[in-house]
């Protein structure tokens, strides 16, 4: 399985690396995995629905 890094991964879906952060630490990205400091996020993995905007 292929892995991004948090940085990578906010580059491609276009938010703060801050919040993906957050993401991880909250278990909505399936299958993330933290390695020492870092995060390591799986390539296909789907990006959770953003609720702060009423989406359900």
């Amino acid at each position: 399985m292929e892995y991004l890094t948090v940085k990578e991964t906010a580059e491609k879906r276009g938010i703060s690396g801050r919040r993906i952060n957050a993401l991880c630490n909250e278990g909505k990205i399936a299958d993330a995995e933290k390695k020492g400091l870092m995060w390591l996020i799986p390539k296909d993995a789907k990006k959770p629905a953003d609720l702060r905007y009423g989406k359900k």
